[in-house]
């Protein structure tokens, strides 16, 4: 910790102004190197003008207000708040209570997000499964790469939760486990391998979940073809995980 940081901490407990303090990122979640800096949100009750955002190589301090930081609208700010730490809450418990809302999916805001976003990484599934289908493997795997991003909304969102950071997802996967079979090496293979491959999966827990009717606005029979192997050498996906028929999963 630096004296930059001790600093704003002293500041932050003399001055009722602030309301809140929260410690976020690397440091948080005992993920900190060398490299790392220390990042902050420091809550205030208003802005007065005696409290402006830091950025700074060893600290990066953002100020916000009680109001700002209930906003949850900000999808990709949200996952900030996974793994926070609360190290000033003047309001009873409230700041703690936001830092959680901010973490997790409300039940309306995961239907939302799953259909969207299964929606999504169906579409970059059928475009990489045409152009298969085509003999242009090499535009296929671009598709893939594109369904990455989409397909890990997805899969978080099924349960309730917010798509983590690239840099923290083995950390998410590891600290708090999905259901199988998204561990951390099937999801990181996909996407580093094939997000196509995971599609019977996808496809099995999303019907379990009550997304069929949208899975059903697809030609799936595309997706579902068999295809040859890719030309190129490209590096295969990792292996699809067959459904137990007397294990329907769930979302």
């Amino acid at each position: 910790m630096t004296s930059g940081y001790e600093g704003l901490l002293r500041r932050c407990e003399a001055d009722p102004v602030v309301a809140g303090l929260i410690l976020s990122g690397s440091q948080a979640r005992d993920m900190a190197t060398d490299h790392s800096d220390i990042d902050v949100y420091v809550v205030v009750h208003e802005h007065t003008g005696r409290w402006e955002t830091v950025h700074s190589a060893a600290l990066d301090a953002a100020v916000l207000t009680v109001d700002e930081l209930a906003d949850t609208s900000d999808r990709w700010q949200r996952y900030s708040y996974r793994g926070a730490r609360v190290l000033l809450d003047r309001l009873g418990g409230r700041i703690a209570a936001l830092v959680r809302a901010q973490a997790a999916l409300t039940p309306a805001e995961a239907d939302t997000m799953v259909r969207e976003q299964l929606d999504g990484y169906v579409n970059f599934v059928y475009r990489a499964a045409k152009s298969r289908r085509d003999g242009r493997d090499d535009l296929a795997r671009l598709d893939d790469y594109e369904a990455g991003p989409w397909l890990l909304w997805t899969i978080f969102a099924m349960y309730g939760r917010v798509r983590p950071y690239n840099k923290f997802l083995r950390w998410e996967l590891e600290h708090h486990p999905l259901p199988e079979p998204w561990t951390v090496d099937v999801l990181i293979g996909a996407l580093t391998g094939g997000a196509s491959a995971l599609f019977p999966e996808v496809e099995r827990v999303a019907r379990a979940g009550g997304f069929g009717d949208l899975l059903d606005t697809w030609d799936l029979d595309v997706v579902r073809a068999p295809v040859s192997p890719p030309k190129g050498g490209l590096p295969p996906g990792p292996p699809r995980v067959e459904a137990d028929a007397d294990d329907p999963g769930s979302a």
